[in-house]
């Protein structure tokens, strides 16, 4: 059962003083209340199934979240001239696309990129701390005295959460339509390797689990044709 992050809203209302509303992207009337209530000049798009095992269990709610409900936030967007950008959170998952997760990001990637002027997207890797994250759930595992890893030669990219909000400030200034932001994360780390500096040398057994359907030993920031495209700006790519 899918649930809406009626706390997240509501912790943000009262941490910031705003207004917020809770609904779901899959529903077209939700989204034309929304718009009409508020006539946002900046759309940020993070609303998203974003697990990888339980979107290869489940495929058609990330298909009806992940592409239809971009959809209907891409058609109702275009229906107001207030708009001025309109920013999607990719993946590097989007890339290689071997997950259902992933595919379906890399859709929606596509219909956002084909809108032309003022709809731009962004791609994350994994963002410390954030929720979904692995080191929240390390933390939560060593209360137990065991963390699980997927597989020794596992590698991810990581970037921070100042990182990833400052990227998509960055394509909300930055993007003037069609084109995808990716920061430059440097190498990837070993998941392994990450996993033994989270539990700092004390008595915590590492399990190694295996690969799940969907998940891949490295993940890709580009295409090879996009390398090619790809303009570097300081510690970020611009593909237009």
């Amino acid at each position: 059962m899918k649930a809406l992050n009626e706390t997240g809203i509501f912790e943000i209302m009262n941490e910031l003083g705003v207004y917020g509303r809770i609904g779901d992207i899959r529903d077209k009337s939700v989204i034309e209340d929304i718009f009409s209530d508020f006539k946002p000049q900046i759309v940020i798009h993070a609303a998203a199934l974003k697990h990888v095992t339980p979107n290869e269990l489940y495929p058609e709610e990330a298909i009806k979240t992940n592409i239809l409900g971009t959809l209907n936030l891409i058609q109702e967007a275009k229906n107001w001239e207030c708009l001025e950008k309109f920013v999607f959170i990719s993946t590097d998952k989007a890339v290689q696309s071997n997950s259902i997760m992933g595919a379906t990001k890399r859709c929606a990637e596509i219909m956002v990129k084909n809108q032309g002027r003022g709809f731009v997207a962004v791609r994350f890797g994994n963002v410390l701390g954030s929720r979904g994250s692995v080191i929240p759930i390390w933390q939560k595992q060593i209360e137990s005295g065991k963390i699980t890893v997927t597989d020794e030669k596992a590698k991810r990219y990581m970037m921070t959460i100042e990182d990833a909000c400052g990227l998509v400030i960055k394509a909300a200034e930055e993007g003037e339509g069609g084109e995808i932001f990716v920061l430059n994360m440097g190498e990837q780390i070993n998941i392994l390797d990450l996993a033994k500096r989270i539990i700092k040398g004390n008595e915590i057994d590492i399990e190694i689990t295996g690969l799940r359907k969907g998940e891949t030993l490295e993940e890709k920031l580009m295409f090879e044709e996009e390398e090619k495209r790809a303009v570097k700006n300081n510690n970020y790519w611009i593909i237009k």
